[in-house]
């Protein structure tokens, strides 16, 4: 799965052919497909799991960081962040190649993407009067600032961004241009 990563950050998901994925992960091509149909289960797995992985960062961040919902959403933001950086090819895997690499990886990305606004919602203020798709907005643009991020190859920089989006996302509750309390 990680082959399948890097390969898909390389060359992107249509030009990364079976060959390639058992020959960068060292594998026989038999064992690729005692265990996956094809390329596209693959994919599909490496991003689930990525998509696991992060939503475990996330969630013990949110938790380390206590009541305040404050200091919950700018951990969970930084867990996300950080994790983008650290991990570069799977970031491009799961937040540009997944949106459009098959049916399948698009609804995962739709599902992955909605996971993060329950996560927001779970940790923001109740009762803030806000439109119903504030946290879906949200989370659209911080993935999609990524997305534009990572796309100029600038994945590693993602923690740059957290002043930024973190004020993006804490400024519909807070008020614009308003500081922590």
């Amino acid at each position: 799965m990680d082959a399948m990563a890097e390969l898909t950050a390389e060359q992107g998901y249509e030009a990364t052919k079976i060959a390639d994925i058992v020959r960068r992960a060292g594998v026989a091509r038999k064992t690729l497909y005692d265990n996956f149909d094809g390329k596209e289960e693959v994919f599909l797995g490496a991003f689930d799991s990525a998509v696991e992985e992060v939503a475990g960062q996330i969630d013990e961040a949110c938790a380390d960081a206590g009541e305040d919902w404050v200091d919950r959403v700018s951990a969970g933001l930084g867990a996300f962040l950080g994790y983008v950086a650290e991990k570069p090819a799977i970031a491009r895997m799961c937040l540009v190649e997944a949106m459009s690499a098959t049916p399948a990886s698009a609804e995962r990305y739709d599902a992955a993407v909605g996971r993060l606004v329950e996560l927001l919602r779970r940790d923001a203020p109740p009762g803030s009067g806000l439109p119903e798709t504030t946290e879906e907005t949200l989370v659209g643009g911080v993935a999609w600032i990524l997305h534009q991020q990572i796309r100029r190859g600038q994945a590693e920089q993602a923690l740059d961004l957290m002043p930024q989006l973190l004020d993006f996302v804490l400024s519909p509750y807070l008020g614009v241009g308003k500081q922590k309390p």
